[in-house]
């Protein structure tokens, strides 16, 4: 059954945190701690995660789910295991204070309850597509920029490679693990009959089979492992069709066989896809080559505020999807979100958002994209392009007036094609510039025409951003850099101690989350010395009755306070 967590919010008449002196109890409240507990752990609507349990009056209820995502934010924001966060959740002072608890043993709850919880999120996001966590992330980061009044007009936008706990295994090694697999998959009855067929490849780990194999041998072993999953395939097709790991085993040999008249022929190399299976422990994570580097699982996107009048920037977005996800693709998933929630007008980025795709979205949102840099060939330096002409689009976006660099405006015309325009030049015989001018002259007509597409048009209009943005001397997106590298800091060679993409979302959604209370933190200590605290981190107690209140609780606790014996003192002597 499901119950919000309330009991934070009523303040203890006594509680260990009584023993503090008022300074430490001051620095408690200010300290990341309390930033967390007022900005993140207050702000948390628990109500979306009731689809998680039961509606059964009768049921026990819940742990704490706020309590429950308050640590995972934790756990990613300082990379601990799950021991270290139970840990600090039963013995640090500062991590109880941040989840609302002021005594020590309160609130206690066995380490199975948060591998229950991440279960269910798991499957909720299966079968529904919802992640929860995400919803919980923008909710909450709403809320911290209406409350400190950041304006999100302008926005950076970049992507980054994600490893989740995987080995990395060679081809070779992929098959005799997935064979090794299927073979503890079958009934004893099954592993006899078997047997001989699986036996080369059961001797020590998939490792070990190849440590000894010069690499021309490897594929006289492919070819030997192909035949004999194409046999276990067949076979096994009755018995174990619903099993995971015979699941496996058939993608397993879609991906690196093609079955045909003469046998078994192992796929190039070359052309395995990307979207092969690169580990039978996280069937979601892909392989992607960037420059000289091989990368295998998933690629994460942030997005966060750039306004230069903002006192601090906070993320607002953070998607994970299998690293063979295109940046653009990202962008066309991200922007009507952010358009709704933060009302953006422009969006800084690189090179890889940019597409035809993202320009159609673009367009439809009315967002500005500024990349700092392009793709595809440059084009010549002596000749004047399509950027170098000024076009003017109507209210619907369409092309009315186009002017050259000579100065001369003339009117827009559509082709047949709505999405090809053609400008008529017809002053263009004593022009200087006519000689690099990519202008063409008309059959039978004095005039010169301009031909352009709707695509060139979008491309031209994004170098002449990107021309502008270099000359300005500023890049707002580069300091998108170091959020990525903060957030991915607590994990050694950016890989995560997780698997699956459930759980990957999750931890970069709770490092994100952590990320946000860090800045909130630094900017609320900037302005702590000599000025007064906003309103939004104002704390239980702040008003004249919250300071009568804790006035009237002292009073009672030194009435109630036992009188403590004197202490004796003995001296020995040896």
């Amino acid at each position: 059954m499901f119950r919000r967590n309330g009991t934070h919010q009523q303040e203890h008449l006594i509680s260990d945190l009584d023993h503090l002196g008022q300074k430490h109890r001051m620095r408690l409240a200010d300290s990341w701690a309390g930033v967390f507990y007022r900005e993140f752990f207050c702000r948390l609507d628990e109500r979306p995660f009731a689809v998680l349990y039961s509606q059964d009056e009768a049921s026990r209820p819940n742990i704490a789910v706020n309590v429950l995502i308050g640590l995972e934010a934790l756990k990613a924001g300082f990379g601990w295991s799950d021991a270290d966060m139970y840990d600090a959740f039963i013995f640090d002072l500062q991590v109880r204070y941040a989840l609302g608890y002021h005594n020590l043993g309160e609130g206690d709850f066995e380490l199975r309850s948060v591998y229950n919880f991440r279960r269910r999120l798991t499957e909720h996001m299966v079968n529904t597509g919802e992640n929860l966590l995400d919803r919980a992330l923008v909710q909450i980061t709403d809320v911290q920029i209406h409350s400190f009044q950041l304006s999100t007009r302008q926005l950076r936008m970049d992507s980054t490679q994600i490893a989740s706990n995987i080995q990395q295994l060679t081809r070779l090694q992929l098959l005799v693990e997935v064979l090794q697999r299927v073979y503890r998959m079958l009934a004893p009855a099954d592993q006899e009959r078997h047997g001989e067929r699986f036996a080369p490849y059961l001797k020590g780990s998939a490792g070990q089979y190849t440590y000894h194999l010069r690499d021309t041998e490897h594929r006289v072993h492919i070819q030997a492992i192909g035949e004999l999953m194409q046999h276990m395939v067949t076979e096994l097709a009755v018995s174990y069709a619903e099993d995971s790991v015979y699941l496996t085993l058939r993608r397993v040999f879609r991906e690196q066989f093609c079955p045909g008249a003469d046998g078994v022929q192992v796929i190039p190399a070359g052309q395995v896809s990307s979207h092969h299976l690169c580990s039978p422990d996280d069937s979601g994570a892909t392989f992607c080559r960037k420059g000289q580097n091989d990368y295998e699982g998933y690629v994460t996107n942030v997005t966060e505020t750039c306004e230069p009048g903002n006192p601090f920037q906070l993320i607002v977005k953070v998607q994970t999807e299998p690293n063979i996800t295109s940046d653009s693709a990202l962008l066309v998933d991200a922007l009507p979100d952010l358009k709704r929630r933060t009302g953006v007008e422009t969006l800084y980025n690189d090179a890889t958002f940019c597409s035809r795709a993202a320009d159609r979205v673009l367009r439809q949102h009315g967002v500005i994209q500024v990349p700092t840099g392009l793709r595809g060939q440059a084009p010549h330096p002596h000749k004047l392009n399509l950027s170098h002409f000024h076009i003017r689009c109507g209210d619907n976006d369409q092309p009315l007036q186009v002017t050259c660099p000579h100065g001369q405006t003339v009117t827009v015309h559509s082709r047949r094609n709505p999405h090809n325009s053609i400008a008529y030049f017809t002053q263009c015989q004593t022009c200087p510039l006519q000689p690099r001018c990519q202008t063409h002259v008309i059959k039978r007509d004095e005039r010169r025409s301009l031909y352009f597409t709707r695509y060139q048009m979008d491309a031209a209009e994004r170098r002449q951003r990107c021309a502008a943005l270099h000359r300005s001397g500023r890049n707002p997106r580069a300091a998108i850099e170091a959020t990525l590298g903060a957030i991915k800091h607590p994990f050694s060679d950016d890989q995560l101690p997780v698997r699956g993409q459930c759980r990957v979302a999750a931890v970069m959604l709770g490092a994100a989350a952590m990320f946000n209370v860090r800045r909130i933190h630094r900017y609320l200590s900037r302005i702590r010395v000599g000025s007064e605290n906003p309103a939004s981190t104002a704390t239980p107690g702040d008003s004249a009755l919250g300071h009568f209140c804790f006035a009237l609780r002292t009073c009672i606790q030194a009435l109630l306070a036992p009188v403590r014996p004197p202490v004796l003192a003995f001296a020995f002597a040896w």
